[in-house]
């Protein structure tokens, strides 16, 4: 990190601490494909701090918007400090949390933690400002419609950025119009949901405490957080069972699974390419074969 951008890193956690503050080291750690990420020091205390160009500004504060959301839920999540724009970048400085992978019986407490943060219900699905699912911008319109938000607010915007994949967007079009069929009748609590909860956003505490981040937070079917745990490699068998004693899922989940992580697989092939075009491909004939 240069030193010009440290230093006003240090002048705005400084601020939001309430306190002088120099910073006197920056490491560069490993934060994911989209952003670079540091364990900044002032010689007493760290923080994790995320950087990018100044145009993801608005990503970091949807990110510490997130983060203070589900500071509500009984799991922990590093607290977001402050964010801001300084020497042509945009940072989001977090408290620094030391991570370590988890035992069996911290996974049930996530997967316990998890089916008591989706009790936290919300009066409409969506959510008070649009934010991001990874790079790709997210709507979150406000409505009383599961299948209405679904199907605008997460499928179409993913298939109109398909439309270079003709094969893709043709099949997903069939998709929208049989929407009604595979979430007809299914109207599920509007639950507090991280959003993007895959094994790279979750881990814990050296005590074990299991530990969320990077949500893409809103209110939905809390099943989408499921499935997304689901969709690459999962977690361990302890998470599920202890999810499902708190809160059992229907024999539709079987379905329903695969309809909401295709969105998740189209997202992937629309900043990606390669095999997720194909999957996703796969994933809708799957799910018109259900019909």
């Amino acid at each position: 990190m240069q030193a010009a951008l440290l230093a006003a890193v240090g002048a705005r956690l400084g601020a939001a601490l309430g306190r002088r503050m120099v910073l006197e080291n920056a490491q560069a750690v490993g934060g994911g494909c989209i952003h670079s990420a540091y364990r900044v020091g002032d010689g007493t205390h760290s923080w994790f701090v995320k950087v990018n160009d100044a145009a993801s500004a608005d990503v970091f504060a949807a990110e510490a918007d997130g983060l203070d959301a589900l500071a509500r839920s009984p799991l922990r999540v590093p607290r977001a400090i402050c964010s801001g724009t300084a020497e042509g970048h945009s940072f989001l400085a977090l408290e620094w949390l030391a991570l370590a992978p988890g035992a069996p019986r911290d996974f049930a407490r996530l997967g316990e933690g998890l089916a008591r943060m989706h009790a936290l219900a919300g009066r409409q699905y969506g959510w008070h400002r649009d934010n991001y699912i990874g790079a790709t911008p997210q709507a979150n319109p406000t409505g009383a419609s599961w299948l209405h938000f679904f199907g605008e607010a997460r499928l179409v915007p993913q298939l109109a950025r398909a439309q270079g994949k003709p094969a893709l967007y043709d099949s997903g079009q069939t998709l929208l119009q049989a929407l009604p069929r595979l979430l007809g009748g299914h109207a599920p609590l509007p639950a507090l949901l991280h959003g993007d909860l895959w094994g790279g956003n979750a881990a814990f505490t050296l005590e074990g405490a299991p530990v969320i981040f990077d949500p893409a937070a809103y209110y939905g079917d809390r099943e989408t957080d499921l499935a997304m745990t689901e969709l690459f490699g999962g977690f361990a068998p302890d998470f599920y069972a202890a999810y499902r004693a708190h809160a059992p899922l229907d024999a539709g989940y079987r379905v329903r699974k695969t309809l909401y992580q295709l969105y998740h697989v189209l997202n992937h092939a629309n900043l990606f390419g390669g095999s997720y075009a194909a999957q996703a491909s796969g994933m809708i004939d799957l799910l018109l074969a259900e019909i």
